[in-house]
C-alpha cells in the first residue's frame, strides 16, 4: 500500500492497524531510563498520606 492511501484510510478514520508493525516502534524522546533515587523517609510517608486519600 502506498503513503497515499494509508494517509486517506487513516484521515477517513478507517482502522490502520493491521497495515502497521508495532513491534519496534519507539516514541522519539520518551525512551526510559532507570535511575535510583534516594529520599527522606518522611518524604515517602507523605507521599503515601497523599497517595492513599485519593
Amino acid at each position: 500500500m502506498k503513503a497515499k492511501e494509508l494517509d486517506r484510510k487513516f484521515d477517513e478514520g478507517e482502522d490502520i492497524s493491521s497495515y502497521l508493525d508495532i513491534t519496534k516502534a519507539r516514541r522519539p524522546g520518551q525512551e526510559q531510563k532507570r535511575v535510583n533515587v534516594d529520599f527522606p523517609l518522611w518524604m515517602i510517608t507523605s507521599l503515601l498520606r497523599r497517595f492513599r486519600r485519593n
